[in-house]
This record gives structure tokens, sequence and C-alpha cells, in this order.
């Protein structure tokens, strides 16, 4: 963290950068930006894809829980992103950079991660910015299993990338870089929350133990992104993938997509665990293979 008083820095690297760097960023300040990590073709086509569904949302649809509605007023979703995007699975579910560091960040915790959620964000003009948050409490049963100890293990790896320009402006996320080290009743002063300001094709991948929340777009403009989290295979995910990406539609998946989405089992047998997600007592992914997975 910088000097009291000062803003702190989310800082900014290529999609070239070694996985070894952005994991380094990860540890140290919870958060980076990756800039270029989508092409202006895989933009296009996430953006022709969704375009029908975008259409259909409705900013003030009826939520699981009226209490989440307060964070998302203003903003319209696209859910299920792996059933309705194929470009989304291609280039951003399956890319090389994120499988890397994924597979790193959950290397001694599981034996696989899923997808945890996909959904396309369109923060409309007069958006307030959301109440800061840590993606991770969705498991808050968690938090107070190890209450006593410093802090549980990472268990979520998020990205947000942006598919218009994130301006400080028209409701960029903000983050609070360093904020996976604090007590969990630390609230930040407002100089050490940073908006994520980075142009179309970035991300920014955080941990999930990050405080951060959805900017005020005081711009004229929606501000488009696609948020996606990985966790570890042994928690129940926050979407449905399994209703989200039926079967006929995961057959037409690469193989690492289907097991991503909930088609693969989490085998944890080999060190000494059991086995999660299987049907018939089979790996559900093998079972699409060989066509006894009903397509319906």
């Amino acid at each position: 963290m910088s000097a009291a008083g000062r803003s702190p820095e989310i800082p900014h690297l290529g999609a070239d950068e070694p996985t070894p760097v952005v994991l380094e960023a990860l540890d140290e300040v919870g958060a980076v930006v990756v800039e270029g990590l989508l092409g202006s073709d895989a933009v296009e086509g996430i953006d022709a894809d969704l375009f029908p569904f975008v259409d259909a949302a409705e900013p003030d649809a009826e939520l699981v829980n009226p209490t989440i509605e307060m964070f998302f007023a203003g903003v319209r979703h696209v859910t299920g992103l792996a059933g309705k995007s194929r470009t989304f699975v291609d280039t951003l579910l399956l890319h090389p950079l994120l499988l890397e560091v994924a597979d790193e960040w959950f290397t001694d915790i599981c034996s696989d991660y899923q997808l945890n959620i996909a959904h396309l964000l369109l923060r409309d003009p007069g958006a307030d910015r959301q109440l800061l948050h840590r993606d991770e409490d969705v498991w808050v049963h968690l938090q107070q299993l190890v209450a006593g100890q410093d802090r549980h293990p990472e268990v979520q790896l998020a990205v947000l990338s942006a598919l218009s320009d994130f301006t400080a402006d028209n409701g960029a996320t903000v983050l609070v870089p360093g904020s996976h080290l604090w007590e969990r009743d630390r609230q930040p002063a407002e100089h050490e929350i940073v908006p994520a300001v980075m142009p179309s094709g970035s991300a920014v991948i955080y941990r999930g133990s990050v405080l951060h929340g959805g900017g005020a777009n005081h711009s004229a403009q929606p501000r488009r992104g696609i948020h996606h989290s990985y966790v570890v295979g042994w928690l129940r995910t926050e979407e449905s993938g399994l209703l989200a990406v039926p079967p006929a539609v995961a057959r037409t998946l690469p193989r690492r997509a289907q097991e991503l989405v909930g088609y693969g089992c989490h085998d944890a047998i080999d060190q000494l665990g059991g086995y999660l997600g299987v049907l018939d007592l089979r790996n559900p992914a093998d079972l699409l293979a060989s066509g006894e997975l009903e397509q319906t």
C-alpha cells in the first residue's frame, strides 16, 4: 500500500506478461489490470452473440432475494454466458493466461476448479456506485467456520473484462488495493478506493477477498463489461452451470469448457478425499462424449 493519504494503484500489465508476474501482483495488491486480453474481434464477437439478450434485459427485474436488488440498481444483466456465447467460451472462459493463473491459484486447495458465474453487466447512465463488498462472502459460512484464524484459503478468482472503455466517469469498477490483507471490519478511506480505468479489451483480475464494487455512471452511455469467476470445485457455484448450459449446448463445447461449467467432477480420491458431481458414479463429461447423457 502507498503512504497514508496517497491513492494506491492497481498495476497494469500486458497480456504477454508471464503468469508469475500476474500472480505476484495478485499476492501484493490483490488485483491487476491486464491490457489487451481480448482483441477487437473477440469483443465484437461477444457483443454480436449477446446483442439479442441485451435487448431483452430489464434493469429492474425481480431477483432471487430483494436484498440484493440494491447491488444491481440501474444495471442490466445477461446471465449464463457459457450457454449463450461461444465467443465468450473460446476467448474468455478458456483464455490461456486466465487458465494458467487459475491453475496455479487453486493447485493446493482443490483437485479442480469450476466456473462460478458469468454475466454481462451494463451499468446504465445514472447508476450509483455499488456497495463495496467481497465476492467470497457469497460463501459466508466459510468465513464463519474459520473464525479466529487470520484468513481462510483463497477460494475464488474473479475477472471483469471491458467490452467498452472503463473510465472514472462511466462507472468503471472500483477496487481497494491491498484490502485482501486487512482485518475484516476495516473500512476504506475514499482515497483508498481506486477505479479500474482501462480500455476496451482489457480485464481486471482480482481476488475474491478484495473489496470492490461497480462505479457510478455519470456519463450518457452504458458501460459494458463481463464478470466471470472461477471457484474451487468443492463449493456450490452462484450460477447453476448445468441449467445455464444444457447438454445439447455443452456437447458442442471443448472438453475443458464442459468441465468448467459443471460437467466435470471434483475427483479428490488421489488426495485421500472423495468425489463430487458424478452421475452413475462416472464423470458427466465422459457421458457427454459417449452420447449416453441425453441431449434434452
